[in-house]
């Protein structure tokens, strides 16, 4: 196999294909990782700022000293790592749905593996981000109806353009009720999206929180040149 592309790992999946892939990126000669469910780039370690600036900007508006944080949706780790980077932070609970992006990290096959699955309060729970949201027990099954600081979610592409059909609703006020169920008083939810800020979702999201904004968080992009950019959205609770 060349040296320039490596399938890591492919299995089937409920949701589709699912592939771990390393390529050699020719300008600037890193390695870089890839997660493709089905046709869809879910990420790459070639463009995380988003995903760093997703932990950043919600801790800190957070002025509590010690901080319970949800993660939902694990990817290749960048926003938990970018969390326990805090010193506040007590614990990290990562959920997402497939198993196999778990067993990457516990491998130690993706950059963040190994520095995630050695960190004592960081825990991973296989199970629908989603579902638990709006479930009686909440988003840790070993301790339901527990309520967190900061809640993380990166999961869909944006609140428009989600991976399946039945994430929809959870961008819409009943579903952003159920999430801010699970944050404690003046908790924070933040969300990644890869599309520009959407005035409709952030006045949705200042329905349901005291607060809500977007913040635009631009990157260099050295696939096509010049910058590139993401938003992260703000709630207090």
């Amino acid at each position: 196999m060349s040296l320039r592309f490596e399938e890591i790992d492919w299995r089937p999946t409920p949701m589709g294909d699912i592939s771990l892939r390393r390529r050699r990126e020719p300008v600037s000669g890193v390695d870089v990782h890839e997660v493709k469910l089905g046709d869809e780039f879910l990420m790459s370690s070639l463009f995380t700022a988003g995903e760093v600036a997703l932990a950043d900007i919600a801790l800190a508006k957070s002025t509590d000293p010690v901080l319970d944080v949800a993660v939902g949706g694990l990817g290749l780790g960048y926003t938990a790592a970018a969390a326990l980077e805090d010193e506040r932070v007590r614990s990290v609970v990562v959920i997402d749905t497939l198993a196999e992006v778990i067993e990457w990290h516990q491998q130690g096959l993706v950059p963040m593996g190994e520095r995630l699955a050695s960190d004592a309060r960081l825990r991973f729970v296989h199970g629908d981000f989603f579902a638990s949201v709006g479930s009686a027990d909440g988003l840790d099954p070993d301790e339901p109806g527990r309520r967190f600081d900061v809640i993380l979610l990166d999961i869909d592409h944006s609140p428009r353009h989600v991976l399946h059909d039945r994430h929809a609703t959870f961008y819409e006020a009943v579903g952003l009720h159920a999430l801010a169920r699970n944050l404690k008083s003046r908790g924070t939810f933040a969300l990644w999206s890869n599309d520009p800020p959407d005035e409709e979702f952030t006045a949705v999201l200042a329905d349901v929180f005291a607060t809500a904004e977007a913040h635009v968080v631009d990157f260099e992009n050295p696939l096509q040149g010049g910058k590139a950019s993401n938003t992260v959205y703000v709630a207090v609770k």
